[in-house]
């Protein structure tokens, strides 16, 4: 079972850029789709990012398209999600996963699961 480690939350104000990284083990990045998704206090966890295996593809949220790019390092097994012109409503807890059902497109529709610990993102106005 595939194990998640993500790191790189904090705190900046609005308009301001954050880097998460998603450390994987084994060799996730290259056999398994992985997705970012973050969830507030009192709110539906939502998945805002995918990567396919390798790379190759990406997709996101409605909410963070333009703003929001998930990529990886195959040979460290690091998944990032480069934020910037953060908002607001864009605190939250950031989880990284793993698409559970592999018959399912590597999209942000599909369901993910085996998170990590998550790490707190905090955005001031």
């Amino acid at each position: 079972q595939v194990q998640l480690v993500e790191s790189g939350g904090g705190s900046v104000q609005t308009g301001g850029s954050l880097r998460l990284s998603c450390a994987a083990s084994e060799d996730a990045v290259k056999r398994d789709c992985l997705g970012w998704s973050r969830q507030a206090p009192g709110k539906e966890r939502e998945e805002v990012a995918t990567i396919s295996p390798g790379g190759n593809s990406t997709n996101y949220a409605d909410s963070v398209k333009g703003r929001f790019t998930v990529s990886q390092d195959n040979t460290t097994n690091t998944v990032y999600l480069h934020m910037s012109s953060l908002k607001p409503e864009d605190t939250a807890m950031y989880y990284c996963g793993v698409r559970l059902f592999a018959w399912t497109p590597c999209t942000v529709a599909s369901v993910f699961g085996y998170w990590g610990q998550g790490t707190q993102v905090t955005v001031s106005s």
